[in-house]
């Protein structure tokens, strides 16, 4: 199961902190709690696996408690198994909070965001944390505005590609390594953060592109929206010459649009993948120049 620090996400969203104990503690939901039910002694139903966020509402609520039962309602809420509370607005901590997180060795942080905005906040950073993730070998550019992923044997000319597509003004994404994580209903590359903007050429050797040609040559991240697979040119063999069919490949659950393209010497791969995006743009708008053809053939063999 994919899971976060608790002190990994304290650091990153820069969090006080008021109480961490030694052990850390690991969230595996994006979603958050705020816990108004459960400071008033209503458990049914406790989303406890959830982050628990007290803001103002909340505060104030339990700061309108008589002192006994203050202490008796925090003791009860930190008693669950929470990975963390975290206090908005930067409101003074209720010294029964602070006493009871103690006590129950559980994570209590604070931060200056209005709880609105930091709910949005937190729940953004835990998707993409916990976003099913996969390393694929490939090279991932940006063409036109659209993300495509290049897949094939090693050595096949997928990083010349890529250089040739970036000398054109196209953006590089991620070389050799390209890590694909899962974003609802569409699938996110980028570059693990080593070898981020690095380019491999055999013969030359390793290409730091954004200093090379500037940073506008590369991104950090880019929708993986069509898949290319350079495969060595066979004689013999039959392969695609109008495009009718669609073909799909399966990346993390998500079907993404594929096509096989054929290499031999004398081919310009970098303007076939041009063609493929803009090909790949038209077809999203609602055009389809092999159906439009194929229907032109239809209409002229009936008459």
């Amino acid at each position: 199961m994919i899971n976060v620090s608790v002190k990994k996400m304290a650091e990153d969203l820069n969090l006080e902190i008021i109480h961490m104990p030694e052990e850390d503690k690991f969230i595996s939901v994006s979603e958050i709690n705020r816990p108004g039910l459960q400071l008033s002694g209503f458990y049914k139903y406790f989303a406890f696996e959830r982050v628990q966020l007290i803001g103002k509402v909340e505060w104030t609520y339990f700061n309108d408690m008589k002192d006994e039962k203050k202490k008796k309602r925090a003791n009860e809420f930190f008693k669950y198994n929470i990975p963390c509370a975290i206090v908005t607005r930067n409101l003074e901590i209720p010294k029964e909070l602070l006493e009871a997180a103690e006590k129950h060795n559980k994570p209590l942080f604070r931060t200056d965001m209005g709880t609105t905005k930091f709910v949005s906040k937190v729940i953004n950073y835990l998707e993409d944390q916990l976003a099913p993730v996969i390393t694929r070998h490939g090279v991932l550019v940006d063409v036109y505005g659209i993300g495509i992923l290049m897949v094939g044997e090693s050595g096949i000319g997928k990083s010349e590609t890529a250089l040739e597509l970036i000398k054109r003004g196209h953006r590089l994404v991620a070389d050799d390594a390209v890590e694909i994580k899962k974003r609802d209903m569409h699938v996110e590359g980028s570059a693990p953060e080593l070898i981020r903007h690095f380019m491999e050429i055999r013969g030359i050797g390793i290409l730091d592109i954004k200093h090379l040609y500037g940073v506008g040559s590369v991104r950090d991240k880019k929708n993986i929206e069509l898949v290319v697979e350079l495969k060595n040119w066979k004689h013999g063999q039959q392969y695609d010459r109008l495009g009718l069919d669609e073909e799909y490949t399966n990346i993390l659950d998500v079907e993404v649009s594929k096509i096989s393209l054929p290499i031999k010497p004398g081919r310009n791969l970098a303007m076939i993948i041009e063609v493929a995006a803009r090909n790949y743009k038209q077809k999203k708008m609602g055009f389809n120049a092999a159906e439009a053809l194929s229907n032109r053939i239809l209409g002229h063999t009936m008459q």
